[in-house]
């Protein structure tokens, strides 16, 4: 099933070319009362607005989880090591939804990036519990763009953790929906891939993962989950940052950002100015 928010806020399931509203005030109160029952109510998909198709409670940021991520990283002699486990809470006022622009702030960065992830929908309370029972609480997958300013990161990363350079307003693209487990037999079995204006820049495989899923989820559970957290599962390799010509690659006004995930779809972004955004230049130059 894929369950959408949409219009003004409105939750629902996708039903062939049409969305069935469900009776929920939003997308964290279906997993908190463990579903919902119908609306009268339809509306031809087409037709619908698509929104981040849930705004957790918690995001849990994993990194360092695709080891080929670590190796690409190496080659370019990245400043710090990608070391696996690293774990940070994302600033979830930073979401954005299907076709929403990611907003460049080039009073901040002049190296933004893509980071393509399969992240996961935790579907009840829970907290300090084992890999053998981890699959209980996942609920869903969504795709994630973890969209990064790599010139903020190296800074940041100085001291020994980073989180400015991937919270900043717009840089949480979620979508297009959620697609509820049941659904998704296994999900080390997908294919991923990131195309920038149609040209394929990160491919890889959900098989690749160093830690698996019910690994990641029971090993953060000692933080405690609220129904409807999100954690995401570490990018693959082809990031601008980790190329060996990093300045042509990274993202500008004008690009067309489209992730997509097997058995999910596709997420797609525009990257807009400053000045597109907000109807006015962009604040003087921040130097970190």
């Amino acid at each position: 099933m894929k369950l959408v928010t949409y219009d003004d806020g409105k939750v629902g399931r996708v039903d062939g070319d049409e969305i069935v509203r469900l009776d929920v005030p939003t997308m964290r109160t279906y997993f908190e009362r463990g579903g919902a029952g119908e609306a009268n109510e339809r509306v031809a998909l087409a037709d619908a607005t698509l929104r981040a198709p849930i705004m957790p409670k918690k995001f849990f940021h994993t990194a360092g989880n695709f080891r080929e991520h670590e190796e690409e990283s190496k080659r370019v002699d990245w400043s710090h090591e990608i070391a696996p486990w690293i774990v940070f809470f994302q600033n979830v006022d930073a979401i954005i939804g299907p076709d929403e622009p990611i907003v460049y702030p080039e009073h901040l960065t002049e190296e933004l990036d893509y980071e393509l992830e399969l992240a996961v929908i935790i579907g009840k309370d829970g907290k300090w519990f084992g890999p053998e029972e981890a699959m209980d609480y996942v609920a869903g997958y969504v795709i994630f763009n973890d969209i990064t300013a790599r010139d903020i990161q190296r800074r940041e990363m100085r001291s020994g953790v980073f989180s400015f350079c991937k919270a900043i307003d717009t840089f949480c693209p979620l979508g297009p929906w959620i697609v509820t487990a049941d659904d998704i037999p296994d999900p080390h079995d997908l294919e991923m891939t990131l195309r920038v204006n149609g040209e394929t820049r990160q491919t890889s495989h959900s098989s690749r993962m160093s830690t698996t899923i019910p690994e990641i989820v029971s090993h953060y559970s000692p933080l405690g989950y609220s129904a409807g957290d999100v954690l995401s599962t570490g990018t693959v390799s082809g990031v601008a940052g980790f190329s060996e010509d990093a300045a042509s690659l990274y993202l500008r006004p004008g690009d067309v950002i489209e992730a997509e995930i097997e058995r999910i779809g596709v997420l797609r972004n525009p990257v807009v100015s400053w000045q597109e955004a907000h109807g006015e230049p962009a604040p003087a130059r921040v130097r970190w």
